[in-house]
């Protein structure tokens, strides 16, 4: 190693350590990464919240309930006592799936020609192929299992056909296609992640080429600097989602079935918060690979926990606790519950009032901190 390169390798690393900030987020990132994958990156789904209508309310339903609560793929959260119920639960958000149990179901099953009606909410293709196998599976199980009781109590062999049937009916999505789960969350983020790091390089791009301090010394007001320079972004973040609507409806034929009124108001309420973490990041940010960096610490965390890729049901309990600080979170449940439900505001108004506190707050803090650091 000769003497010049060893001192072009020291500067650098001088250089690296005059840095801090970057390197903490250099050296945190993966482990971020690491954990994220470790632990969101799954798809074994358990514990499925349900609803169930027991018409029958006799030993043997209980019987089919205890075993569809010992596999652990569904838990029973709701007893309801009709089928608007079960709607009105499954556009609310609150369940995956419901269990119908017919009010002859002891005779039917007596007579071995038992149906039982599964509902299954097709708006989250994953969860809802998981229930479906799931279901299906504790099926066979328990038909088996009557089956073969009835075979040893009665000294014959067991009945060709099943006892219970399991019938499914998916609504929202019958066929389970993914790219009814999915094209309307890409919608939330481009609208999240083009209009994040869009706002925090051009601010620092300003800094960089010292054009700010022209800015500063015009007559212009703090706040009519902030709204110029995220305006545009806006303009451009809403022409990506008409784009993501329209070929989304007509080339993989994603129903629209919500208000695209409801869809615009709700787009603009998760903007506030991307804009506002962009601002803030162009505020702790010297330089544009500074504010990348600070933009990748809040995105990585919040693709990964607002369940655009992974369903936050097969998630640990402690990642999903953390999800309820993410704004995109809430944005994905409200634009999947529009397209693929067609719910009112009503059905969703937890995750508008929490997509609208966060905006506000976020925005805010960026706001006065911009404001702060220009004076």
């Amino acid at each position: 190693m000769t003497l010049r390169l060893a001192s072009i390798i020291r500067k650098e690393f001088i250089q690296i350590l005059r840095d801090p900030r970057t390197l903490i987020m250099t050296l945190i990132m993966p482990i971020m990464q690491l954990f994220l994958l470790g632990y969101a990156a799954t798809t074994d789904i358990k514990n499925i919240p349900i609803a169930v209508w027991d018409q029958s309310r006799s030993p043997q339903s209980r019987a089919l309930l205890d075993a569809f609560r010992s596999a652990n793929y569904f838990t029973i959260e709701y007893e309801v006592g009709s089928q608007q119920d079960i709607r009105t639960l499954i556009e609310d958000g609150k369940i995956r799936a419901a269990l119908i149990i017919p009010p002859d179901y002891s005779q039917q099953l007596i007579e071995n020609d038992a149906q039982v009606l599964v509902i299954l909410d097709g708006s989250d293709a994953t969860s809802g192929s998981t229930a479906l196998s799931a279901s299906q599976l504790i099926g066979q199980a328990y038909a088996t299992k009557i089956m073969t009781e009835d075979a040893s109590r009665l000294g014959r062999g067991s009945a060709v056909a099943p006892p219970v049937q399991f019938l499914t009916q998916v609504w929202y999505n019958p066929d389970l296609v993914s790219a009814y789960f999915m094209i309307p969350a890409v919608i939330g983020i481009i609208l999240y992640v083009i209009s994040t790091m869009l706002t925090a390089t051009t601010i620092v791009r300003e800094r960089e080429r010292g054009t700010i301090e022209q800015l500063i010394v015009t007559p212009i007001r703090s706040w009519e600097l902030v709204v110029g320079k995220i305006l545009p972004y806006v303009v451009l973040a809403f022409l990506d989602t008409f784009e993501v609507l329209i070929l989304g409806h007509y080339w993989f034929g994603v129903p629209v079935r919500g208000s695209l009124a409801l869809i615009l108001e709700t787009s603009g309420l998760l903007l506030l918060s991307s804009l506002g973490i962009g601002l803030f990041a162009s505020t702790v940010a010297n330089t544009q690979q500074e504010a990348m960096l600070t933009v990748w610490m809040t995105l990585l965390p919040s693709i990964f926990l607002s369940g655009f890729f992974f369903p936050l049901e097969a998630m640990p309990p402690f990642l999903q606790a953390f999800a309820y600080i993410i704004p995109l979170r809430y944005y994905l449940i409200v634009i999947r519950a529009l397209l693929i439900k067609g719910v009112g505001a009503s059905s969703i108004q937890g995750e508008i009032i929490a997509l609208a506190v966060f905006g506000i707050i976020i925005m805010g803090i960026a706001s006065l901190r911009f404001r702060k650091r220009l004076d």
